[in-house]
Order: C-alpha cells, then sequence, then structure tokens
C-alpha cells in the first residue's frame, strides 16, 4: 500500500416516511461546527435503530446529505439543518452522498519488499503440518528397517 486513501464517491436519492421517532438519524456539521475539515456540509452522525433510515437500509452513517426536498444544505449553520429537517414534513427526499474507500496500490503482481496480503500463518501452519507428516514417515520407515 502506498498510504494513501482514496474515495468512490456516489449519490443517492432516499425517500423516507416520517415514522413515530421522526426520521431515525442524527446530523452533525454546519457552517458553525464543521464535522470534516474544510467541509461545512450536513453529515449523517446516527442511524437510530428501527427508526426510518434504519428500516430504508440505505442510509448509512458518514454519508453527507446534500439536499433535503430538494433545498440545498450548502452553508447552513447547524440549527438551521436541524429546523429544516423536522419541518420538512411526513415524505423526505434526501440527495446523499455516499463516501465509500476503495483499494489503492497495486492490484497485480506485488513488488519486491511489498508484502502479499497472505497472513504468514496461512503458509507456515501447513508447512510444518507437512513438516511433522514427513517427520512421523521418515521415523516410522527407519523403525522398519
Amino acid at each position: 500500500m502506498n498510504g494513501r486513501v482514496d474515495y468512490l464517491i456516489t449519490e443517492e436519492e432516499i425517500n423516507l416516511t416520517r415514522g413515530p421517532s421522526g426520521l431515525g438519524f442524527n446530523i452533525v456539521g454546519g457552517t458553525d461546527q464543521q464535522y470534516v475539515s474544510d467541509d461545512s456540509g450536513i453529515f449523517v452522525s446516527r442511524i437510530k435503530e428501527n427508526g426510518a433510515a434504519a428500516l430504508d437500509g440505505r442510509l448509512q452513517e458518514g454519508d453527507k446529505i446534500l439536499s433535503v426536498n430538494g433545498q440545498d444544505l450548502k452553508n447552513l449553520l447547524h440549527q438551521d439543518a436541524v429546523d429544516l429537517f423536522r419541518n420538512a414534513g411526513y415524505a423526505v427526499s434526501l440527495r446523499v452522498q455516499h463516501r465509500l474507500q476503495v483499494q489503492n496500490g497495486p492490484i497485480g503482481p506485488q513488488g519486491e519488499g511489498e508484502p502479499s496480503g497472505i497472513p504468514i500463518t496461512m503458509v507456515l501452519v501447513p508447512v510444518f503440518a507437512l513438516t511433522m507428516v514427513a517427520a512421523w514417515a521418515f521415523m516410522r520407515y527407519r523403525q522398519r528397517l
């Protein structure tokens, strides 16, 4: 690995129906309390068990919410974003940005000095077992002579 983390960013429209406990998630962020460095966006901090978002299954902790019912969430104070969610109505449409971590580094043969990704025990245990079987067979054969 080269120490760099790469992300695949996708966007999705998620429609939720407000339940007894609201939309079923908490948010962080805003221009007054940035959650991500150099990004004043609104992010999902927690999905509530059995809430509308959890039952739908698509919204994940860490997702960035871009808009609510078509209203952009850029440059909002945290409390203004909270108020927007609370007043969004029964059926709520969210535009969400998912950020998925992807493998980085070489995909093909490993370079010299780079780990192969196979745990050492996956190699040593079978080698040790074969060595023990060979030693046992040798000792048994030797006794017959």
